[in-house]
């Protein structure tokens, strides 16, 4: 790519780990915790951890990719030379087109969080204020993206780290006034929602976890893109043991499960709980930067995968266009004017397409794992095969616990064809996902071009 369309290499590794840090803390872990803890009851645990290891699977067969050939697009370019070229136009519309609902969603979102503070001021207009700022910051340069999500994420960090190192002591019974409450995680049976009910939470946190991909995708614009996607697939399982895991274990520690709040944060909960003055206006403050920080982060994965599916010829010509600092300034500018469409209609016709952009999406995540664990199956027995030495990083035990990856997403999206509130969500998936396909044999097949 010539010097005019290439992106800047200006990411630090302090921002890639803060990102990869940052990437699995969102709001919904401080809110939709408690919701899944009062379906699940105190099994909610296993569901997390269920979710979990799916992500940590795939993560790790991204990194085995991304080390051995690290790309613009990531798993879009994986799939397309693993599988074909309908597979890379597949997932990376599919990526696009989630998060273009994520960015409208979490600008409702936020815009609810601050509509309190000024009931005056109408909730669309600080929705338009919050993508307009985040816009800003993602189109001045990568490094202000970077610098950005740094501190955004760092505070979700230190809230959690502060959580597990309090929430420990007073489950233990060692904080002032607490006494020894590990056994709540037991009350009424462990499995007191039934076995089913893991499932049911599985298919509710799984989305909570998409997002960690995005350190792939991030790292094409960073100085070492081999070791810094190298560092993030290893420690994503801690991580997830202890952000999530460990976060949930513990919320139904310090109160009983029945107790645990669903419509408001467990989170400011727990906090008060310990004592603390200003518990669930400070638990509110990390809450709005965990929606921030998705805002940034989706407005731009939403770019870079658009500007890498120009680079195969998925999307049109004039998206290549970069400014003087080495932003796609057009490719954020399309996938931001799209998120104000959708942040409109979340006022003229919430219940129409503002419902449709955002359920429309909902099992997407899980057919974007499903062709990263295909695409690796091909890839890995080509790397090894072709080239093996490039196989710096591996998956675990392959290709069995692919298949089994594959399995359990398998099972997820049975799940949700089966219960009655996520059926519509895989049917409006499987909307979105024909609708792809179908562009795709219409208009873009036989067009596309080597690069």
């Amino acid at each position: 790519m010539d010097q005019q369309h290439a992106l800047r290499r200006s990411l630090k590794g302090r921002h890639l780990r803060m990102i990869a840090l940052g990437g699995i803390i969102g709001a919904s872990l401080f809110i939709g915790s408690g919701a899944v803890i009062r379906t699940v009851g105190p099994a909610a645990v296993l569901s997390y951890a269920l979710g979990g290891m799916i992500v940590v699977l795939v993560m790790r067969m991204l990194g085995e990719m991304a080390t051995a050939a690290p790309a613009l697009g990531s798993f879009m370019e994986y799939a397309r030379s693993s599988l074909g070229e309908w597979a890379g136009f597949t997932v990376g519309w599919l990526y696009w087109y989630f998060w273009v609902g994520v960015v409208a969603f979490e600008a409702v979102a936020g815009a609810e969080l601050l509509q309190p503070l000024l009931p005056s001021v109408p909730q669309w207009a600080f929705s338009l204020v919050l993508m307009l700022l985040l816009t800003a910051a993602n189109l001045v340069s990568v490094r202000s993206f970077g610098e950005t999500e740094f501190w955004l994420a760092s505070v979700k960090v230190v809230t959690i780290v502060v959580f597990l190192l309090f929430g420990s002591l007073f489950a233990l019974g060692l904080w002032p006034g607490s006494s020894f409450s590990v056994g709540n995680i037991a009350l009424d049976g462990f499995f007191a929602g039934g076995g089913f009910s893991v499932l049911h939470g599985v298919v509710i946190v799984i989305f909570s976890y998409f997002g960690t991909e995005i350190v792939t995708i991030v790292s094409a614009e960073s100085a070492e893109p081999e070791r810094a996607v190298a560092k993030a697939t290893k420690a994503v399982v801690w991580r997830v043991l202890l952000f999530y895991v460990g976060s949930v274990a513990l919320l139904v520690m310090i109160t009983p499960w029945r107790d645990v709040p669903s419509e408001s944060s467990p989170f400011a909960a727990a906090f008060t709980r310990f004592g603390l003055p200003g518990a669930e206006v400070i638990v509110n403050v990390v809450v709005f930067t965990a929606v921030l920080s998705v805002l940034n982060s989706g407005l731009y994965t939403a770019s870079r995968m658009l500007f890498a599916l120009h680079g195969r010829g998925f999307a049109p010509g004039w998206i290549r266009d970069v400014n003087s600092r080495g932003v796609p300034w057009k490719a954020i500018v399309l996938s931001t004017l799209v998120g104000y469409v959708a942040v409109a209609m979340s006022y003229v016709a919430p219940d129409t397409v503002f419902y449709f952009i955002i359920n429309s999406a909902g099992a997407v995540a899980l057919f974007v794992y499903a062709i990263i664990a295909l695409s690796q199956l091909r890839m890995r027995r080509r790397l090894e095969r072709e080239a093996p030495e490039r196989l710096k990083l591996r998956m675990w035990l392959f290709p069995y616990l692919t298949w089994a990856t594959l399995g359990l997403i398998g099972v997820v999206v049975l799940t949700m064809a089966v219960l009655g509130d996520t059926r519509s969500q895989l049917a409006l998936s499987l909307v979105s996902l024909a609708a792809i396909l179908l562009v795709y044999a219409l208009f873009v097949r036989g067009r596309t071009r080597e690069t």
